[in-house]
């Protein structure tokens, strides 16, 4: 099937979709759960109605697109001020609980995978790290769960992705050194200007971006539907112009964002509208194309190993090093039950942003040959997550709710 022949299907799925969404929430069965499903339905794997590589032009610029537009939205709906009134819940899984995960699932992949370099089981465990709250939409957004459990959960999920890409691209860039026979030097000044003028450029970008929103609109220099607009044109702006200065572009959309959304309550608004109607079908696309375009090609990798890694990263590799950085966490001046410790550990859904990482990896190091357990973990993973986290979270935010309220 032609790319264009892709874009008509993405649009008739959308459509289809868009009609019947609110029935199949009923359901519980999540936008991520119909797109990824569709898109393997008529993938080789099944129906063998398109074939697409993963590597094409057309995958990776939706994939670019959708990251840059993820990172910039999830860093401008970070909202510090109240950040700073409760960030010790979100602190306690930032600071000992990403870096207990990242090391324990770097342990046990040694262990069940021992022919694999420690460099490559080390991007594993960071490709695996970042959560998505989307997975999970019920819970961040049902009233019955109490706000600062919704607000931890959001904030994990928002702010993990944008700590983990800066370790993710320096893994990377590691491993290309090592593959292309640079200095032993040559990767660490390679990520340094990445993250520093990636940040530069976006915190740039961000500033003088809404500062020139606000002074047009005081102005009334600008028409009302050009607001939605701008914060798009802002985050990608930020992307192409840090590749400019050899800073990375995913780092630079992410301070933007941050910047922006945090200095204008009306530019935070219209990037929250963007995020749930452009930005949300930017993110389901992506899924449509995991299962179209990645699943297909790691499927014939995945062996029993694999499959058993997945669970423990989805179960007691995310929720241990939670519950282990929770305990003694107060909420409200009480400590917390293990209840809501259990509950904000099963709510580290993987997906968008491992999906994105992990094409983004296969970009830069050349395609999938050397790093097949590495794809076939993650696809397994997220595969796994797309079902059990989309069918737990509804229930699981009813049954927390009545319980803590």
């Amino acid at each position: 099937m032609a790319e264009h022949s892709v874009i008509l299907t993405i649009a008739i799925l959308v459509l289809a979709y868009g009609y019947i969404s609110k029935v199949l929430t009923r359901f519980n069965i999540s936008g991520p759960m119909v797109f990824t499903g569709l898109g393997l339905l008529i993938s080789p794997l099944l129906l063998n109605i398109s074939t697409l590589q993963v590597d094409a032009e057309f995958v990776t610029i939706i994939v670019e697109l959708a990251l840059v537009l993820v990172l910039f939205s999830d860093a401008a709906l970070l909202d510090l001020k109240l950040l700073r009134q409760s960030w010790r819940l979100p602190a306690r899984l930032l600071l000992i609980g990403l870096p207990i995960t990242i090391i324990a699932g770097t342990f046990v992949a040694q262990l069940m995978f021992p022919n694999e370099p420690a460099i490559y089981m080390l991007l594993l465990a960071l490709l695996l790290t970042p959560t998505d709250a989307a997975l999970g939409k019920a819970v961040v957004s049902d009233p019955m769960v109490p706000a600062k459990i919704r607000s931890t959960i959001n904030v994990e999920s928002g702010l993990n992705d944008g700590i983990v890409f800066p370790l993710v691209i320096t893994v990377v860039a590691m491993i290309v050194s090592g593959l292309t026979g640079d200095g032993e030097g040559g990767w660490m000044g390679y990520v340094l200007k990445q993250v520093i003028f990636g940040a530069l450029v976006g915190a740039f970008i961000g500033y003088v971006g809404t500062k020139l929103t606000q002074f047009s609109v005081k102005k009334q220099w600008m028409q009302s539907s050009y607001k939605n607009l701008i914060p798009i044109a802002l985050a990608i702006l930020a992307f192409y112009l840090a590749e400019v200065f050899h800073g990375n572009g995913f780092i630079a959309a992410f301070f933007a964002g941050l910047y922006a959304g945090n200095t204008s309550a009306p530019m935070r608004e219209h990037i929250e509208e963007f995020a749930e109607s452009e930005g949300e079908f930017l993110v389901l696309v992506s899924f449509f194309l995991f299962g179209l375009a990645f699943v297909p090609v790691t499927y014939q990798f995945i062996n029993l190993n694999i499959i058993i890694y997945s669970l423990l990263s989805l179960t007691l590799l995310r929720m241990l090093p939670v519950i282990i950085c929770l305990i003694g966490a107060k909420l409200d001046g009480k400590k917390i039950d293990f209840a809501t410790m259990s509950f904000i550990a099963w709510f580290g859904p993987r997906g968008i942003a491992s999906i994105l990482y992990v094409l983004i990896v296969a970009h830069e190091v050349g395609g999938i040959k050397g790093f097949e357990t590495i794809y076939a973990v993650v696809t397994v993973t997220v595969l796994m997550s797309i079902v059990a986290h989309g069918l737990s979270a509804l229930p699981l935010a009813r049954w927390y709710g009545k319980k803590h309220n």
